[in-house]
């Protein structure tokens, strides 16, 4: 169980730190919009699409990392006073009959919608520039099924936790710069 854990959360973390290059696209993208719109007077008709594209994209390749490392949303008020054995229980029940039903209906439907917009070569309704959305459709089933690998991660964490009374957390990839600059004031560094 902990190296499919481990496989599923390195792969998570590979995809969303791959994908998260696709901010510095939107950025150049927008700020060549900018350009051009208010110093040339000539704005893109492509500009809106692929800026919802790219973050689209960004969302939804981040989620199955966002589940790995806890940072999804629950009633932390009142889950964090329960013991890790109580979590455990109630975070296995809402996988099985919640994360998981949604998630296969997120990949079965975005299969659907992905094959039909490929065999017409489906392109964006909103700008006259008619922007390809097909491939982007692709990333609803690809991120579906990333969350799903996790999903079966978390619910091996579930398993553990039951059987051990303590969490196994991901392996520390990122840490907030807040964090690090706490912890070197609170040493001295600073």
């Amino acid at each position: 169980m902990i190296r499919f854990i481990q496989f599923a959360d390195n792969l998570s973390a590979w995809f969303a730190k791959s994908f998260g290059w696709v901010i510095i696209l939107m950025t150049l993208g927008m700020s060549y919009e900018v350009l051009v719109r208010y110093a040339l007077n000539s704005p893109t008709t492509w500009s809106l699409d692929v800026s919802f594209i790219m973050y689209g994209t960004l969302f939804m390749m981040g989620g199955a990392y966002t589940l790995s490392r806890g940072g999804h949303v629950r009633g932390d008020f009142i889950y964090r006073l329960w013991r890790p054995r109580t979590q455990a229980k109630v975070d296995l029940v809402l996988y099985l009959f919640f994360f998981f039903p949604g998630v296969t209906a997120l990949v079965l439907t975005g299969w659907k919608y992905s094959a039909r917009s490929w065999g017409y070569g489906e392109v964006s309704v909103n700008s006259p520039a008619g922007v390809p959305i097909y491939q982007f459709k692709t990333v609803i089933v690809a991120a579906g099924l990333l969350l799903f690998i996790q999903g079966i991660a978390q619910v091996m964490r579930c398993i553990l936790c039951m059987r051990e009374g303590y969490w196994r957390e991901a392996e520390e990839d990122v840490r907030e710069t807040e964090e690090i600059l706490i912890k070197q004031r609170a040493e001295g560094d600073l």
